[in-house]
Formats: structure tokens, C-alpha cells, sequence
């Protein structure tokens, strides 16, 4: 986006595309402080790998969504009061958990006690590198066709929401929550870590509950989602569900 674009934007989705991007590099930050003061040292080649997938996601995200949804930013980084309550306590528990693995996740590097158990293959953790990258791809592509793609389940029509059938959409209905499931579940073998397994693997299966509760409430309350649906039968696997 030139400077001339975003002198345009009018001054809340301004304010809101500042604020991305001033979070969302902190947020980078936060995810290295999180790994790198519990395993007590900076010569972990696998924990900077994955402050690089968070990074690259901001990046790619900057670059393919700005210039073309500005607004989805903003709507990103807004506190809005018509958020599901039960999607609120679900992302405050996933917050936890995503903090408690990458703590975790130190800690197990810095006193071993995977190494203890099983030493993991760094061709395993490789592989499983290569899947979490691939897997954080996904939010990046559908957010360039979703201009709707927002942080929180809401039907925004403040902002004229409609379905969305392109992209990755027309695989699934819920494409980015299968990548974020994939990369909860491999992000702790690439860490090395079976502790931090625990806290990911139950952020996968919360993501999977609001798979499920936000498909229900699009069917319900956001015009034609229901042909969609009956287009696009699977929610996150082909052929599965």
C-alpha cells in the first residue's frame, strides 16, 4: 500500500491497520521472550524456526491483505461487543494453552525431560518443521479472498458480510482452522517436546468445538451460508467432516 492510499483510508481503519501493525511484530517478540527466557539460552535452532513462521506470517500477511482489505486489518485488531461469548471463554482458553506450550516447550529444552524419555529425530522434527510452515501458508491465502476473516465469530454487517466461496474455500468451509489444527499439533515435535504436546494437541481439539460452533452459526444467521454448505459439504477434511 503507498503512502497516498493510506493517507486515504478513513481515520478508524487507519488507526486500526496502525495498530496491526505495531501488535502483531509485538506479538513475534512475545512468542521468542515465551520460548527463549525459559530454555535459558539462544542456541535453539528449532525455537527460532518457529518465531520465523510467525514472522513470515505477519509479513505475508502485510503484503497480500493490505493492499486489497485494509479493513480486515482493523477489524482484526477492534474490540467489537457482538462477539459469542462462548467464542471469547474458547479463544481465552486457546491463548493459554498456545503460552503454556511455548513455555513448556522451553523448559523441556533447557532440563531435557523429553531427552529423558525420547530422544525426538531431528528428521522428525524437520518433517514436522515443513508441515507447520505449510500448515500457517493457509491463513495468509484465505485472508487474500475472506474479507470477512475476522479474529472473533461475528456476523459483520457493519461491514456488508457476505460468504466466501473462493480460494481455499472452495475445498473447505473452514480452511484456516485445519492449518492452525496441523500446526498445534506439529509445532511441539518440532520443538522437541512431548510436555508442549499436551497444551497443543488440546488447542487442536478446541479448535475443532469452534469449527463446529461457528458453522452453526453461520448456517443460522448469515444468508447464504446454508447453499454454501450444502455446495462445500466438508467443514476441515474432505471426506471426513
Amino acid at each position: 500500500m503507498s503512502a497516498k492510499q493510506m493517507r486515504d483510508l478513513d481515520q478508524e481503519t487507519k488507526r486500526g491497520v496502525i495498530t496491526f501493525l505495531i501488535r502483531e511484530p509485538m506479538g513475534v517478540l512475545f512468542v521468542a521472550v515465551t520460548l527463549f527466557i525459559p530454555a535459558r539460552t539462544l542456541a535453539w535452532p528449532m525455537g527460532w524456526a518457529l518465531v520465523a513462521i510467525y514472522a513470515l506470517w505477519v509479513t505475508a500477511t502485510i503484503l497480500l491483505v493490505l493492499p486489497k482489505f485494509p479493513g480486515l486489518l482493523a477489524e482484526r485488531v477492534a474490540r467489537k461487543k457482538d462477539a459469542k461469548t462462548w467464542d471469547t471463554a474458547l479463544m481465552g482458553v486457546v491463548g493459554l494453552l498456545t503460552l503454556a506450550k511455548q513455555i513448556l516447550a522451553g523448559l523441556d529444552f533447557y532440563y531435557g525431560w523429553t531427552r529423558e524419555i525420547w530422544e525426538v529425530p531431528l528428521a522428525l522434527q524437520i518433517a514436522a518443521l515443513v508441515v507447520a510452515a505449510l500448515a500457517y501458508t493457509i491463513s495468509p491465502w484465505a485472508m487474500r479472498v475472506n474479507a470477512y476473516f475476522s479474529k472473533i465469530v461475528r456476523i459483520q454487517e457493519d461491514r456488508g458480510h457476505t460468504v466466501v466461496t473462493g480460494g481455499p474455500y472452495r475445498i473447505v468451509r473452514h480452511p484456516t482452522y485445519l492449518g492452525t489444527i496441523l500446526f498445534e499439533t506439529v509445532s511441539p515435535i518440532m520443538l522437541g517436546s512431548l510436555w508442549a504436546l499436551i497444551p497443543g494437541v488440546l488447542s487442536a481439539l478446541l479448535f475443532i468445538v469452534r469449527t463446529a460452533l461457528e458453522d452453526r452459526t453461520l448456517r443460522e444467521e448469515l444468508p447464504g451460508y446454508q447453499a454454501y454448505a450444502e455446495r462445500v459439504r466438508y467443514r476441515l477434511l474432505p471426506g471426513v467432516w
